[in-house]
């Protein structure tokens, strides 16, 4: 079992930036997993943003974040990040961190995922 806890969500203006965390917690381990952060809107399915393949170690990112958004590993391996830049009112949404053991094919594929954290709300507006 693996147990996730997100944080760093909150309100900011069009433009600004935020960078949001995912930890293993409990003693749960992210290593040899797919790691991915995907965000739902109100009304809206929710979408792979930016997912980390165990397969490839390659981050594959939606077209709509690609060149804002950046996804790392902390050095412990246990860690996750995504450094959100520039963000519009689009981005706003919750945001979730997932890990599973994942294909490479559907390494952005919400339904691979077995794990997840709890969300963190993200808010743009001016």
């Amino acid at each position: 079992q693996v147990q996730l806890v997100e944080s760093g969500g909150g309100l900011v203006q069009p433009g600004e930036s935020l960078t949001l965390s995912c930890a293993g917690s409990g003693g749960s381990s992210l290593d040899g997993y797919a790691v991915g952060w995907f965000r739902q809107a109100p009304g809206k399915e929710r979408e792979g943003v930016s997912c980390l393949s165990s397969i490839d170690s390659v981050t594959y990112s939606a077209n709509a974040v690609k060149g804002r958004f950046t996804m790392s590993r902390g050095n412990d391996k246990n860690t996750v990040y995504l450094q959100m830049d520039g963000l519009q009112p689009d981005d706003a949404a919750d945001y979730y961190c997932a890990a599973g053991v994942v294909i490479l094919s559907r390494t952005r594929d919400v339904s691979a995922y077995t794990y997840w954290g709890q969300g963190t709300q993200v808010t743009v507006s001016s």
